[in-house]
């Protein structure tokens, strides 16, 4: 394992860099880390080169100075490949969150790769997120908060481990961690759902040549798999797959044909 820091705009950002071959970057989502893609970065990095960062302000990473939205998270993700050395095109994977920076990025940047998790019908604990003060009542880093959210994310209950909970509160208690989650929430949406940058970013997205994949997971219980029909419908060259049995996170819960989906669509794009 290669964990290490770097500066990005004068602030630390912790990644996770290994391999060798066309570079990878994978972009966590809401309240997450890069140890969502623990799994993905290992399978990959026997023929890519990997690079799991953890976005400002989660993880072990410094917050950001600007106010949190998707175009400031996309120009992170620039930033970041310029420090990382990384200056030809890199094949972009994101989760939830990751996915919609990892789309504005590609807009930004035309060569790139982007995956992304988006529509209006999120969860309500999400939408709850964004009414004061009661988001705040909600980050409160507890066990019964930390254990209720990891259950959330996979459809095996067995993958919510007492290891994942611990961790989960230890970012959790980080004392700009409620601050930032509650920033990025309130920046994409309100109670009444996502906004409608979705829409505008999707049809800037459509409007380019970029080789596009859609995952999802069938029991996803924070973006419900209905939002594929935004996407067959939005994105009509992108390449679409639903994985069976599988919650938020299908690169932990169908880790080995997560990565082979990946493997084979960018052998092919």
């Amino acid at each position: 394992m290669s964990e290490r820091h770097l500066t990005v705009d004068g602030r630390r950002v912790r990644h996770r860099v290994d391999g060798a071959g066309p570079p990878v970057v994978l972009l966590h989502g809401i309240g997450r880390t890069r140890r969502d893609f623990t799994e993905q970065h290992e399978l990959l990095a026997d023929r890519y080169r990997v690079h799991s960062v953890d976005l400002p302000g989660y993880g072990g990473s410094l917050p950001m100075a600007q106010p949190y939205a998707l175009p400031a998270l996309a120009g992170f993700v620039g930033r970041y490949l310029d420090a990382a050395g990384v200056g030809g095109p890199a094949h972009l994977v994101g989760n939830s969150l990751g996915g919609a920076v990892a789309m504005r990025f590609a807009v930004a940047e035309p060569a790139r790769v982007a995956s992304a998790g988006f529509g209006r019908e999120v969860t309500m604990a999400l939408r709850l997120l964004t009414v004061r003060p009661l988001g705040r009542l909600l980050l409160r880093p507890s066990r019964y908060a930390a254990s209720r959210i990891e259950r959330a994310l996979f459809h095996d209950p067995s993958l919510a481990t007492a290891e994942r909970i611990a961790y989960a509160r230890t970012v959790a208690r980080q004392p700009y961690a409620a601050r930032v989650v509650l920033e990025t929430a309130r920046s994409l949406g309100t109670v009444r759902g996502v906004g409608p940058w979705r829409h505008e970013l999707l049809a800037e997205l459509a409007g380019l040549d970029l080789p596009t994949l859609v995952v999802w997971g069938d029991r996803d219980l924070i973006l419900p798999p209905a939002h594929l029909d935004a996407a067959r419908a939005l994105l009509p060259r992108a390449r679409i797959h639903l994985f069976r049995d599988c919650g938020h996170l299908p690169q932990v819960e169908c880790a080995e044909a997560f990565s082979d989906l990946l493997t084979e669509f960018w052998s092919s794009a």
